[in-house]
């Protein structure tokens, strides 16, 4: 998704977005460049565009948490940089081609599963998730993100305060005129990340819980101190089921030791 929404960024009016997969056998003169890779065989995705393509100097950085050209407001610069974690996260590979004025082509190699397939499983119809009265923060800075799970938890029955970043958030809690009863943050924004933004509001709201999120794999995201035993985590993406389930289940917490 956030290959393809850059293709249309690049497209400013017209222009051809081609998604190909293929299975492909890496050799060993392919990989020299690449030894994290192994020779074998690959499952390829590429995702191609007509667009303004990319000079030398942004390519260099494309991958760094925030680096983005888009005009302000217009991005994160976390797209390709959540992009590159999933990738390295299921052992593969991902390369760019790009000249200004020729289009751009991601390729992405992961290899190939050689197991058989197992049989599909029947689904039975889930039981629904719980919902609750309480005021929850939401602090995301991906617009989209933010307004999928606004809407999801205000489906369930919350009062959801919205917020940009951790900055904002903090704002939006002191002035709310009530009792902010779970924080629902992403870990790493620009301004103030949520970690720090979660820690400043429970020096003076002690009962608030909080529930991090994150795109970034495991590894990426430690340093910022919120994958510790005790610390409630949801991994991004997730189902909308998912999210309902996990705000209950946070919010829950204690309730029946305490009673």
């Amino acid at each position: 998704m956030n290959l393809a929404v850059n293709a249309r960024d690049a497209m400013a009016t017209v222009g051809k977005l081609t998604i190909t997969t293929a299975n492909t056998t890496l050799g060993e003169d392919y990989l020299k460049n690449f030894p994290e890779l192994s020779a074998g065989d690959y499952v390829m995705l590429a995702v191609a565009d007509t667009g303004t393509g990319m000079s030398d100097e942004v390519k260099t950085h494309l991958f760094e948490p925030f680096f983005t050209t888009k005009p302000a407001g217009k991005g994160t610069g976390l797209g390709l940089a959540t992009c590159f974690g999933i990738v390295k996260q299921n052992s593969g590979h991902i390369s760019v081609h790009s000249e200004l004025g020729s289009g751009t082509t991601f390729k992405i190699y992961f290899p190939r599963v050689q197991s058989a397939l197992e049989p599909a499983r029947v689904r039975t119809k889930s039981a629904e998730v719980a919902g609750g009265v309480e005021t929850v923060l939401l602090v995301e800075d991906e617009p989209v993100v933010r307004e999928l799970a606004a809407f999801v938890l205000r489906e369930k029955g919350y009062t959801v305060i919205e917020a940009v970043n951790g900055e904002e958030g903090l704002l939006s809690a002191r002035r709310h005129n009530g009792k902010v009863d779970l924080v629902l943050t992403d870990v790493v924004m620009p301004v103030m990340g949520g970690k720090e933004m979660a820690d400043a509001l429970r020096a003076s709201h002690p009962d608030t819980k909080v529930l991090f999120t994150s795109g970034y794999t495991g590894d990426a995201i430690v340093h910022h101190g919120v994958l510790r035993p005790g610390i409630e985590f949801l991994q991004k993406p997730y189902m909308t089921a998912t999210l309902a389930r996990k705000v209950r289940e946070v919010l829950d917490e204690g309730l029946v030791a305490s009673s």
